[in-house]
């Protein structure tokens, strides 16, 4: 046959889809009792925090998880979700590409950020640079937590077959 399917990935794609109506709506219900008070309680702010930082998440995970393909992801979009999702956290990402990106390297980028966030628990900065197709991360903090049993095997790029969900 030859061509494969990611079954996983359009799974993936589609759980994010469905998600992202719900949380969509909600966001919505929010803006209108926003614009129907002259202040928002502690409450109120706190569920919207919440559901900024759940759309900001399927978001990525939809691109980091999701189907890939060489379709372009807009700079706009990528840096929008990585300020929602590190713009309240310890750990800041510099996004320098100017153009887009195909979606196959915005997907392993976010997935390169996933694994460097676990590696930076204690905040810092990411950059991210493109130079002639090639994505590359790196990192800047002051504490480091390195799982061996991870990172030498990707640094090696051979696989290991003894992998955590975290």
């Amino acid at each position: 046959m030859g061509h494969e399917t990611d079954f996983a990935a359009l799974i993936g794609s589609r759980i994010f889809h469905d998600l992202i109506s719900p949380i969509g709506a909600i966001n919505n219900g929010l803006e209108l009792i926003e614009m129907s008070r002259p202040s928002i309680s502690p409450e109120m702010a706190l569920i919207s925090e919440s559901v900024t930082n759940a759309s900001a998440r399927i978001r990525f995970f939809r691109i980091a998880f999701g189907a890939a393909s060489d379709q372009v992801v807009g700079r706009p979009e990528i840096t929008a979700i990585l300020a929602d999702i590190y713009g309240p956290s310890r750990l800041t990402v510099s996004w320098t590409p100017l153009e887009g990106q195909p979606r196959h390297l915005v997907r392993l980028t976010f997935l390169a950020l996933m694994c460097m966030e676990t590696a930076m628990p204690y905040g810092g900065r990411i950059e991210v640079s493109e130079d002639e197709g090639q994505i590359t991360l790196v990192g800047h903090a002051d504490k480091y937590n390195f799982d061996e049993t991870l990172w030498l095997p990707l640094a090696a790029g051979t696989p290991t077959g003894d992998l955590r969900p975290a």
